[in-house]
C-alpha cells in the first residue's frame, strides 16, 4: 500500500501528465467520464424509484451511484471534480497555474456535453418510462428540487461533496491493484450521496434529464430550465466543488506532506 506521502508525490507527476495531454484526448476522456457519472446517476435514481422511507432510498442510490467513478478509475476518463488535485502539482511548481485551468476548462465542458448527451439519450429513448411513468416524474422532482436550493446552500454542499471525492480519488492512489482501488474510493462516494451533497458532474446528469422530461413526458415546471441549472445550481455548486477538491484536500495535504521539501 502507498502512504499517504508516496500518494502526494504520485499525484505531482499525475497532474503533470494530465495537463500535458492533447487537447482531443483530454475532451473525449472527459466526456466518457461524464458519460459514466450519468449513467451511475441515472442507476442510482431507478433504484431508489418508489420507494416510501426516504432513508433507504438514499441508501439504495448511494450504493449504485460510485459505479460512475468506478468506470472511470478502471476504465479511463477526465473527472473534473478528481482533476482538483492538480493543484498539488502547480504548488509544488511542477505544472503551470494556466496549464491546470486549461485542463480545467477542457475537461468541464467534456464532462459537461457527456453527461447531457446521457441525459438526452435516456429521456428520447424512453427509459424514463420505468414504472408506469413515475421514473420520470422522479428525475424532474429530483431536478426541481435542485434548482430551489440556495446559493450558499449549493455552495457549501459542493465543497463537502468535492472533499469526499478527492479523498476517495486520493484513497484509490494507496492501492496498485483493482479491487483495492474499487474498495478505497467507494465507501466516501457512498457518504457524499447518502448525506445529500451537491456534484457538478452528476447535476450535469440530474438537472438536464429533468429538463429534457419535462417536454418528453408533459411533466411542466416553470421553474425548472437551462437558465435556473446554471446560475442556480451549477456555477455554486461548481465553486464549492473547487474549494472542497484544491483547497481542503490538494493545498492541505500539499501543506502536510510537500511544503517543507518545496520550500
Amino acid at each position: 500500500m502507498n502512504t499517504p506521502l508516496e500518494i502526494a508525490d504520485i499525484y505531482i507527476m499525475v497532474g503533470d501528465g494530465k495537463t500535458t495531454q492533447r487537447t482531443w484526448k483530454m475532451f473525449l476522456l472527459a466526456f466518457l467520464a461524464g458519460a459514466y457519472i450519468a449513467l451511475g446517476a441515472l442507476a442510482s435514481q431507478i433504484v431508489a424509484c418508489g420507494i416510501e422511507t426516504p432513508a433507504i432510498g438514499r441508501l439504495l442510490s448511494a450504493l449504485v451511484f460510485p459505479i460512475g467513478l468506478v468506470m472511470i478509475i478502471i476504465a479511463g476518463g477526465e473527472l473534473f471534480t478528481g482533476d482538483c488535485l492538480i493543484f498539488i502539482s502547480v504548488l509544488s511548481k511542477n505544472t503551470y497555474m494556466s496549464a491546470m485551468l486549461r485542463t480545467w476548462l477542457v475537461v468541464y465542458l467534456g464532462n459537461f456535453f457527456g453527461a447531457v448527451f446521457i441525459s438526452a439519450m435516456v429521456n428520447f429513448g424512453h427509459v424514463l418510462t420505468l414504472f408506469d411513468g413515475g421514473l420520470a416524474q422522479a428525475v424532474v422532482d429530483t431536478a426541481v428540487s435542485k434548482v430551489h436550493i440556495s446559493f450558499s446552500d449549493a455552495l457549501i454542499k459542493g465543497v463537502l461533496c468535492n472533499f469526499m471525492v478527492c479523498i476517495a480519488v486520493w484513497i484509490s492512489f494507496a492501492s496498485d491493484d483493482i479491487m483495492g482501488k474499487i474498495l478505497g474510493l467507494y465507501l466516501p462516494i457512498l457518504l457524499f450521496v447518502v448525506c445529500g451533497f451537491e456534484h457538478s458532474v452528476a447535476n450535469m446528469y440530474f438537472i438536464p434529464s429533468g429538463i429534457f422530461a419535462q417536454h418528453v413526458y408533459n411533466i411542466p415546471s416553470e421553474t425548472l430550465h437551462w437558465g435556473s441549472f446554471l446560475l442556480k445550481n451549477l456555477l455554486p455548486v461548481t465553486i464549492g466543488n473547487i474549494i472542497g477538491g484544491s483547497v481542503m484536500v490538494g493545498m492541505g495535504y500539499w501543506l502536510i506532506y510537500l511544503t517543507e521539501r518545496d520550500d
